[in-house]
């Protein structure tokens, strides 16, 4: 049975009934793999959902393009890229711009994923990368930024590295669809990297990353097979053992002696 795209609605009416489950995938093959595997949510760089491919292979996925909001611009630009998006099938946008870019969007109808927690663009001004929200202070500050994007039209938020206990009361008190990025199981959908399931990352994991496959290693072996099949042609070409007769074409004898004698006298 095919699935359905869910639409705004649909996700809207979901809240709180269940967890989704939602992947950054950034290549064709990872989209393919999420409808497969009966994926909820992607987010995904725009130039994915422009390639006309995309939509043949992730069919019922619901996706959302996102850029660093210096990337694209003003919120004229966003609006701009917005559209842009969903004319090429996106059925939201990630923007972690201003709430006045925000409001921009959604007053055009566009529905608008924000970021509250701990936001990599703007780590600088929680204190790294590390947990945002760990004392009534700052828990308080990610509560106002959801109520803010909530009053700016937004759609729903990507609430990353906060305590479960605060997402937990936070998504029980707003009509936003919470993506939790290790905020726990008390908000709308479960989110992971896709790099990181599948063993691809060699640098420092999150503590909400679980590795369910070792492509690292996999692609090691790759590459190592890569470097002995190159050394084999090398060698090959150095001994004269490529190419051999069936690698290569002749010329019939006739037209060999023709082209000879010409050649000779050209």
């Amino acid at each position: 049975m095919t699935r359905k795209r869910p639409t705004i609605a649909d996700l809207r009416a979901m809240k709180g009934k269940r967890q989704l489950t939602m992947l950054r995938v950034m290549t064709l093959d990872e989209a393919e793999a999420a409808e497969r595997a009966g994926v909820d949510i992607v987010s995904i760089p725009p130039t994915l959902i422009l390639d006309p491919r995309y939509r043949e292979v992730a069919p019922s996925l619901f996706s959302m393009p996102g850029e660093n909001f210096f990337e694209i611009g003003t919120a004229d630009d966003f609006v701009r890229w917005a559209f842009r998006m969903y004319k090429a099938g996106a059925d939201a946008v990630y923007c972690s711009a201003s709430y006045a870019t925000v409001k921009r969007m959604a007053d055009e109808a566009i529905p608008v994923i924000g970021h509250v927690g701990l936001i990599p663009s703007r780590a600088t001004w929680t204190g790294g990368f590390k947990a945002v929200g760990k004392t009534a202070d700052t828990a308080m500050q990610v509560f106002d930024a959801v109520k803010q994007l909530e009053a700016a039209g937004a759609f729903g938020a990507e609430i990353e590295v906060v305590p479960v206990e605060v997402a937990e009361a936070i998504s029980q008190r707003t009509s936003l669809f919470l993506l939790s990025m290790g905020a726990g199981t008390g908000c709308d959908a479960q989110y992971l990297f896709a790099e990181d399931v599948l063993g691809q990352n060699r640098g420092h994991m999150p503590r909400h990353s679980k590795v369910y496959r070792n492509f690292a290693a996999e692609y090691d072996r790759l590459q190592a097979e890569r470097v002995a099949a190159f050394s084999e042609f090398v060698a090959d070409v150095n001994s004269k053992a490529y190419p051999e007769d069936k690698h290569v074409v002749h010329m019939a004898p006739d037209e060999l002696a023709r082209f000879m004698e010409r050649i000779e006298t050209a």
